[in-house]
């Protein structure tokens, strides 16, 4: 008879603690429930990120990004996977910003293996190609759109450095930054020799 009680007893504490078990699972993401839904971008948008980039570009951000009064989009094609030993994060192996003028698109700013714009290559860049970039981005309330882009493996010949790029309203343009983020680098036409890299 104490057999019996005893195996009830064990019986019922199991099924004390088996019931508590449905509740242990883990609780639904509340940040991600109380986040708004991202805003849907307009078909026009995507569809002259696309043109520029082809079918799988994400658009990342569009508006009056240079404070310019002019609509612009900043559109990446993403690394669909992250490489070994790299921190996630916004990887990308190109990227543009286009501007609507006069109701077409333009291409105002490039970066594939290298950052360039309307006038040639932006000063300041490695000598060599570089594959993928991590882009880190904000939008400052008074200069608008910075970008860092920083080379995910060293370039050959070269060491790893951020460049930081935004829009010069003296001329126009997105131009490269100094090691300070505070001045303008002119462009250069030719990547060959690092003489042209350090010119004002």
């Amino acid at each position: 008879m104490r057999k019996r009680g005893t195996r009830l007893a064990a019986i019922g504490c199991l099924a004390f603690v088996c019931a508590g078990c449905g509740d242990s699972k883990p609780a639904a993401n509340s940040d991600a429930a109380a986040k708004p839904a991202a805003a849907a971008i307009p078909d026009d948008v995507q569809a002259a990120a696309n043109s520029a980039l082809g079918s799988e570009t994400d658009v990342l951000l569009y508006g009056d990004l240079a404070k310019n009064g002019k609509t612009q989009i900043l559109a990446v094609n993403q690394l669909k996977t992250t490489p070994t030993g790299v921190a996630p994060g916004t990887l990308v192996t190109r990227a543009a910003i286009l501007e609507k003028d006069d109701g077409q698109w333009k291409e105002v700013f490039h970066a594939d293996e290298h950052l360039k714009n309307a006038k040639g290559y932006l000063g300041g860049i490695p000598l060599a190609p570089v594959n993928s970039w991590r882009l880190q981005y904000e939008q400052d309330p008074a200069k608008g759109l910075v970008m860092y882009f920083t080379p995910l493996a060293k370039p050959q010949g070269g060491y790893i450095q951020v460049i930081g790029v935004r829009w010069n309203p003296k001329v126009e343009r997105y131009q490269s930054l100094d090691r300070s983020f505070e001045q303008f680098l002119a462009e250069v036409e030719t990547l060959e020799t690092p003489s042209s890299q350090v010119r004002p």
